[in-house]
Order: structure tokens, then sequence, then C-alpha cells
């Protein structure tokens, strides 16, 4: 979810190509990450006929309030994780929609510690439980650290990084945004025009760490399978590509008649649970000049079939995977 400017806040990322592909859009959907509630009332607006909204954030529900009720019932909002999105419902769903990654609220809050451009207290917990972005810069091991950043941010500099971060710590905790985004920066060559900033992808995988936002996602996936009527649409917007190469290898097993493929082993044919419903789509020059921070994302999107659901094999998935536990403590 993606924010352009202050007067038009949290803008829903390619919300325009599922309701085209979805319409006439009726039933019941899930929005598993509700955020400001712009898919939900996106979709209620579009003709649903109910909308779950889940988000593990509690914040967002207040921040809700004010026009949430208007809806009546057919708006629910649910505290809760979308691992779990197949509890929500006590019928098969029509749609679901899975908008991955930080919301522009949580960016553009800097008490909430997910970004380097505003200095805040470094927590970047979705779910404001659980160990910190903090607890986990302070307490891994040099190399836990730097498997992190390489795996989940493919920062070429993991080891540099991770080594001037235990130097740092060793003299005093590192506790704020703006003190890891300098050590960062210390550590790295100087931004050039066009670049994104230095810490851009320390960042996104201390964050990904965090919130286990890998395992949440092939848990989500999975539970859509399971949850989906058939003829159900599963739309996922991601926003880096190690989310999307997920996405697509979820899609390309499920949608596959014959099975195996160059990632894992050969598998007896097996029927189609998904049917793509459209080409990868990316936010067009228009959505791009109304939202910027929509430039790297990427709606992929199937119908759910028939066929009882099956799962997959997450060894095909491209999924990153840690050396090292990544909560063992040094």
């Amino acid at each position: 979810m993606a924010a352009a400017a202050a007067d038009t806040p949290h803008i829903p990322v390619l919300l325009g190509p599922i309701l085209e592909a979805a319409a006439p859009v009726r039933g019941r959907w899930l929005d598993g990450t509700f955020g400001a509630g712009g898919y939900a009332r996106g979709l209620l607006d579009a003709g649903a006929n109910e909308v779950i909204a889940v988000d593990r954030d509690p914040s967002v529900f207040v921040m809700a309030s004010d026009w949430a009720d208007t809806y009546g019932d057919r708006l629910k909002l649910v505290e809760g994780t979308f691992s779990d999105l197949d509890e929500y419902a006590d019928a098969p769903l029509d749609g679901i929609v899975l908008d991955l990654g930080v919301s522009s609220m949580q960016l553009d809050q800097p008490d909430r510690g997910f970004s380097f451009m505003s200095d805040g207290p470094l927590d970047m917990r979705m779910s404001q439980s659980g160990d910190s972005a903090a607890d986990l810069v302070n307490a891994v091991d040099e190399t836990q650290l730097a498997d992190i950043l390489f795996h989940y941010g493919e920062e070429r500099a993991s080891r540099r990084i991770a080594r001037a971060i235990i130097a740092a710590r060793s003299v005093a905790p590192i506790v704020t945004t703006a003190q890891l985004a300098q050590i960062i920066e210390q550590n790295l060559p100087p931004k050039r025009p066009g670049q994104s900033h230095p810490a851009t992808r320390s960042f996104q995988a201390l964050r990904i760490a965090v919130n286990d936002e890998f395992g949440q996602l092939l848990a989500g996936l999975e539970a859509a399978e399971r949850a989906l009527a058939p003829g159900g649409f599963l739309a996922v917007v991601s926003f880096h590509s190690m989310e999307d190469r997920v996405v697509k290898r979820f899609f390309q097993q499920l949608s596959a008649r014959s099975g195996g493929n160059r990632y894992a082993p050969e598998v007896a044919p097996q029927a189609a649970t998904f049917d793509p419903v459209l080409k990868p789509v990316s936010a067009d020059a228009d959505e791009l000049a109304r939202n910027p921070r929509a430039r790297s994302a990427r709606l992929r999107m199937a119908r759910r079939t028939d066929v009882p659901a099956r799962g997959v094999d997450p060894r095909g998935l491209g999924l990153p995977k840690l050396p090292n536990t990544r909560r063992a403590r040094s």
C-alpha cells in the first residue's frame, strides 16, 4: 500500500486492474492487508456483498473508526495475520486480495521505525509485539546478521555492514533508525543520482526478518487456496522481486497440469487448482503520476478451479533461506 503525497495519502496500488479483472465484483471477499482500507473500500464500492478486513497491526482499525461504520455489516474487521485467513470466514470466499510488504501509514510514522527517512525507534514490528529490529540488530551474531542482509535484502555488502554494526553496538546499543542508517551509509559508496538510499536493502531485510514475511507469505498463499470457492479470485500485489518470484512460482505450480520444473523434483501430473487471469501487471503512467510508490509494484492474479486444494512444494518457490537460525543469540 503506497501513498503519493500528503494530500492524497494511502492510495491502494493496482486496485483498478483487480476490479476490472473481477468484474462484476460480487460475494464475499477478504482483504488480508487492510492498512488504510483502500482495497476493502474499493471492493465494497464496486459491489462486494461483504469484505473481511484482516491486519496484524491493531492501530489500523482505530484509524478506520471514522468511516468503517458507514458500511455496516458489510465490513468485518479482524485483527490477525493473513497466514490464517482460511480461519476468518465461515464459508468459501469469492475473492482475496493480498498487498504485501509494509504499508505507507507505517512508513510515514517515525515511531514505527520502518523508514530511514525520519529518525525514530528501531522497531519495524507490524503487529507491535514480539522482538523488534533493535532486538535483532543488537543480539544476533555477525554471521547471522550478514545472512539476513544478504538473503532477505540482496545486499552485496552484507558482511561489511554486519561487521560495522557489531563494532558499533559494542560501544553502545543501536536503538534508532538514524543510528543504523548512518552506520550503513558510512560503509557503502555515496549514493549516485537515481540510486536508492544506501540503507534501503538493509532496512528491507531487517523488516522481513522481524515480521517473518516469507513464512507469512507461504502460509497465506496456501490458506488462500483452501479458502477460495470455485471461481474465486486471488490477487497478490508485491513490491520486490523476491516476493514476486514466490507468488509467480506458487501460481505456476498450482496451474500446471503436468508436474515438475527445474526447481523441484518431478511429480505426477495433477489438475490445476488455479487458472491465470492476468499477465503480470505493473502500474501505468497515470497511476505512477498519482502514486510514485507504485513504481515497483507487480500484480499477479488467478482464479480458483473446482479441484480440491493440494498445496505446493516449498522447495520450488525460491524462498530465501537463512543458513543459520535467525533467533540464536550471540
